[in-house]
């Protein structure tokens, strides 16, 4: 855990929904938990910025662990002592909101044009928004096209499930390596894993009006195909989660597998790598997985106005962007449309992938135990892999049990 501790030199407004300046006497401390291992130099820049501006105020910014981090914030909040200010995943909001925990936020009709499509999806529940986005992710499908070469075939993108799977058998029957990596293991990106084939099958968690939607043929297909890939998979699977794989194609151990953007500089310079786009269901086109991390606001400090200036000055115009930018993410704004000069996805051809899948992706579901939601999916996909039951009893469990969490 790392702690510090920032103090101001003057008094500013940052924008116009600012508080008053505070006079000296007026003395804030706020409480700022930064789930990670460290906190991002382009954070860093604006929050030193936002308190050299304002006299009396200090930042006590923590960075955390994901591991432990998000419990950490809840059980704050929980006993009252909630943090000023939290960035952690959007998984956690309808969790917060439901619990009263946290200050709801509203976007003008120009803020909500400049998101991508779908992002505000991803901090939604009960018709209001719980989190201001800043940190955006999809998914796609990396290729090693030594290995597929060494197979005799062509490193191009599979198009279908059909194709992804005829791929992978033909690497796993020519070469030493696995056709394709598969998480399995009990970890949420088990469950992120499969949802980008769900929504790359027109399937859905929950439909527009927050009911569970789970239970449906577009599932079925996908939970069957997902467990149908172990044959081609590395041994082990229940072993596995995703980051884990970044090793095995390192190792030339695995021809493909599905990861964010950040898989690309984490991989050998030596590998002859592809990006492409995940392939698409027999009932769906390519889609992708949306998921954010947001910055919430919570309830019961006295300072929750400052607060909120705090989350806008982090998550709006250029500061967005240099996070963005810098730290290698999906573009969460349309900075193409909102003036900057050549953004950074614009020059870079990967990026098409990244970018192209995401009006036909879907969010990360909100209900008010995360934890269970990813215990849910977990148990449904060990289950299909164990072939533990049939498919469709899986898939009907796994809805009746998602429908009890919410």
């Amino acid at each position: 855990m790392k702690t510090k501790k920032f103090t101001t030199l003057g008094a500013a407004l940052l924008c116009a929904t600012a508080l008053p300046a505070f006079a000296e006497s007026h003395a804030t401390e706020m409480h700022f938990i930064m789930c990670g291992d460290d906190v991002r130099p382009a954070d860093q820049a604006i929050i030193d910025e936002f308190i050299a501006d304002r006299d009396g105020v200090t930042v006590n910014l923590e960075a955390v662990p994901w591991a432990n981090c998000q419990d950490k914030s809840l059980t704050l909040a929980a006993a009252g002592d909630a943090p000023s200010i939290a960035y952690m995943g959007s998984r956690t909001l309808r969790q917060l909101a439901t619990n009263d925990l946290v200050v709801p936020i509203t976007f003008t009709d120009e803020q909500k044009e400049a998101f991508q499509p779908g992002v505000l999806q991803t901090v939604t529940s009960q018709g209001q928004y719980w989190g201001m986005p800043h940190a955006f992710s999809t998914k796609a499908l990396y290729l090693n096209c030594d290995l597929i070469e060494e197979a005799g075939a062509t490193c191009e993108a599979p198009a279908t499930w059909d194709d992804m799977a005829a791929l992978a058998k033909q690497v796993t029957e020519n070469t030493d390596a696995a056709g394709v990596g598969l998480a399995g293991k009990d970890f949420d990106n088990t469950m992120h894993q499969f949802l980008n084939y769900l929504y790359s099958n027109g399937g859905e968690v929950l439909d527009a009006d927050g009911n569970v939607a789970l239970d449906s043929e577009n599932t079925r297909q996908a939970l069957a195909f997902y467990a149908s890939l172990q044959e081609y998979a590395q041994p082990g699977v229940l072993e596995w989660e995703r980051d884990a794989m970044v090793d095995l194609f390192n190792d030339g151990q695995i021809a493909m597998y599905i990861n964010g953007p950040w898989g690309w500089g984490r991989h050998n310079e030596d590998i002859n790598q592809m990006v492409v786009p995940v392939p698409a269901g027999p009932s769906g086109e390519s889609g992708t997985l949306l998921i954010t991390d947001s910055i919430v606001v919570f309830k019961g400090t006295g300072h929750e106005d400052l607060a909120l200036e705090l989350a806008r000055a982090l998550t709006t115009g250029q500061a967005q962007y240099d996070l963005d930018s810098s730290w290698g993410l999906t573009p969460i704004q349309q900075y193409d449309k909102l003036g900057f000069d050549e953004p950074y996805y614009t020059t870079d051809p990967k990026w098409e992938v990244f970018v192209s899948s995401i009006p036909t992706g879907g969010p990360e579901p909100l209900i008010t135990d995360f934890k269970s939601l990813q215990a849910v999916f977990v148990n449904m996909i060990q289950g299909a892999l164990l072939e533990e039951d049939s498919i469709e009893n899986l898939v009907a469990i796994a809805a009746e049990e998602l429908a009890d969490a919410l």
